[in-house]
């Protein structure tokens, strides 16, 4: 039996975001077992030309929960992106977390079908639902979730894979 939309998109964004702010929430606790002022951390690239910690966090919540809403045909709320610490950080994600599993199966019913239009690359891009979350919303996500972890490990906090993938249900 296929996946539905709801299995395809809210329960891969939970687990995902999950393991998101666990892994912030290490990295608060190895900023105070090092003593490091944690907004270091928040502020900490790969590479001079990516995005900072923080931004990658603004963008895995957006995309979850803005997902979640076009696959519905409903608007996303903007959401202000002031937060300075990792702690904050983990919030907006537990934030996340809430919309997210708030989602009932019903309300993305016939989603797959449903067309979005997106900007990509600066031209506009007419996806199917189930198009626009396996082609777009998917890797996006998965790409910024992992940067910030990537960030984080290679700062020092100590995580594993395990801190990734998560528990198993």
């Amino acid at each position: 039996m296929p996946l539905s939309m709801h299995q395809a998109s809210a329960a891969a964004f939970d687990r995902g975001l999950t393991a998101l702010a666990n892994v912030l929430r290490k990295g608060v606790a190895n900023a105070a077992e090092r003593k490091i002022d944690d907004r270091i951390l928040v502020e900490a690239r790969l590479y001079p030309d990516m995005l900072p910690l923080r931004s990658q966090v603004h963008i895995a919540t957006d995309f979850a929960r803005g997902t979640l809403d076009r696959l519905r045909g409903e608007e996303t709320a903007k959401w202000d992106d002031n937060e300075a610490t990792l702690a904050e950080l983990a919030a907006r994600v537990e934030r996340a977390l809430e919309l997210v599993r708030s989602v009932d199966a019903a309300s993305l019913a016939g989603s797959e079908t449903r067309e979005t239009v997106r900007k990509v690359g600066g031209k506009d891009r007419t996806f199917t639902g189930a198009d626009y979350l396996t082609q777009y919303a998917l890797p996006n996500f998965y790409f910024h979730v992992t940067t910030a972890y990537d960030i984080l490990r290679h700062n020092g906090v100590p995580l594993g894979k395990a801190d990734y993938i998560g528990a198993f249900t």
